[in-house]
């Protein structure tokens, strides 16, 4: 029987949504498995979905079982994996956007305190990258812009992962405590400015280092975000309440509007040259103040992106991360030096700081090795230099392992350090398992 053109398309539709769905159901099925291991081993749920992202890669799956991953991973086109990424990865910042707790900021209790472990833990794991980047670029991403390169490996270091922080300061009891205040406003602060930054570095990046290009960049996107501010938010405001939101219940409707307006925002922020993720964590931003919107979109949505788009994000990273593309000795010295360069910014800067304003030296160690999680915020931030052509491989892998390194040491490290630091465990100090993670 000869196939018409029409079933031929047919059929290879059919075939294209059955290895989407088989790819699918073993991404979600091994980031739940993986963080119901992590949780049992005392780390955060979201380590584990890391960590098994890296594992269903080339670097492990396709490794030990070349077949079986080909067949999952290269059996149909990667497009429908890549969109729904990018899409999860828009939702995800909104909801980064939705947790930005802005109080933090305008704690007038130890406000010196948070205000130079910010700096420090800012200002010298930047440096530190950004020397460090330069050195390495000719190494490791010969085909990169040096400065372009440096700039990116300076952000990714200098970035704390506050959602994760944020989840594991809540597993060991410590939101409601002076040092777990001072900790997180400083990684609220080092958020902020770790995001401008990176709007900053992609735009440069994207106007290939012109000036005047860039300065029309930056013009288009401080007018944008002043438009979202004073008229978006204000109108997005009253669409929440009109859509009483009081009953901690979305509407239909309201989900449908906000949608499509974290949609918008993402499609505007890409034509201004920076990538579609800010204008999903933008939106986030204005409207993180409506807390029944926020208590039931954590409810009703929430659970779905950390479920179903999350890990699906981790596996896309864990696709472009090849350990075996560290094949020199060169390469994982570099390695070596990026892990601990990183960790002597970010825990160094945050300690001496802390001790700089009159703080104890085990409360230094606990703020330093909060302050060192970086997790989910890097590997989105190394994803865009991937694209953007400004890290080669080689780099993102290593960067890939410095954030889950940076991440693994943190709760086994309060768990030994906290007691010291005037703080005791919970009664369960184990990671739990929590349906946000």
């Amino acid at each position: 029987m000869v196939l018409v053109p029409a079933e031929i398309a047919a059929h290879a539709t059919e075939a294209l949504v059955f290895f989407t769905l088989l790819q699918l159901t073993v991404i979600i099925l091994a980031a739940r498995v993986a963080g119901a291991a992590a949780a049992r081993v005392g780390q955060a749920v979201v380590v584990g979905e890391i960590v098994v992202g890296i594992v269903l890669g080339p670097s492990f799956f396709g490794a030990l079982f070349p077949g079986a991953f080909n067949f999952v991973f290269h059996s149909s086109l990667p497009e429908p994996m890549l969109m729904l990424s990018q899409i999860g990865l828009v939702l995800l910042m909104f909801q980064i956007g939705l947790e930005f707790d802005f109080t933090h900021l305008g704690q007038r209790q130890n406000r010196r305190a948070v205000f130079w472990i910010a700096l420090a833990s800012l200002l010298l794991p930047f440096v530190l990258g950004l020397a460090a980047g330069v050195m390495s670029a000719p190494i490791l991403s010969p085909d990169a812009n040096p400065l372009g390169s440096a700039l990116f490996v300076a952000t990714a270091m200098s970035i704390t992962a506050l959602p994760i922080l944020g989840r594991i300061m809540m597993e060991f009891e410590m939101t409601r405590t002076p040092l777990g205040v001072i900790t997180i406003s400083a990684a609220a602060i080092n958020d902020v400015i770790g995001w401008l930054l990176l709007a900053l570095v992609s735009m440069l990046t994207v106007s290939q280092f012109d000036g005047m290009s860039f300065a029309l960049k930056v013009l288009w996107v401080l007018g944008f975000f002043l438009l979202s501010w004073f008229v978006i938010r204000p109108v997005m405001r009253g669409l929440i309440h009109r859509f009483d939101t009081g009953s901690d219940h979305l509407s239909h409707n309201l989900l449908g509007i906000v949608l499509a307006a974290i949609f918008l925002a993402a499609m505007t922020t890409y034509h201004l040259g920076i990538f579609a993720i800010f204008g999903g964590f933008l939106m986030g931003v204005l409207l993180h103040a409506e807390q029944p919107f926020v208590r039931a979109w954590k409810r009703q949505v929430g659970p779905f992106v950390w479920v179903f788009f999350l890990p699906i994000f981790f596996t896309y990273t864990g696709l472009r991360t090849d350990i075996g593309s560290l094949d020199s000795p060169t390469a994982w010295l570099w390695c070596s030096v990026i892990i601990l360069l990183s960790t002597v910014g970010k825990f160094g800067g945050a300690y001496v700081a802390t001790r700089f304003t009159g703080l104890s030296h085990a409360q230094g160690k606990v703020v330093g090795i909060m302050m060192n999680t970086r997790a989910l915020m890097e590997l989105i931030i190394i994803n865009v230099g991937y694209d953007l052509g400004a890290i080669s491989q080689q780099m993102f892998t290593i960067l890939v392992i410095m954030a889950i390194v940076t991440t693994v040491v943190t709760s086994p490290l309060l768990r030994r350090w906290l007691p010291a630091a005037g703080i005791p465990l919970p009664a369960s100090s184990t990671t739990k398992h929590d349906d946000d993670d």
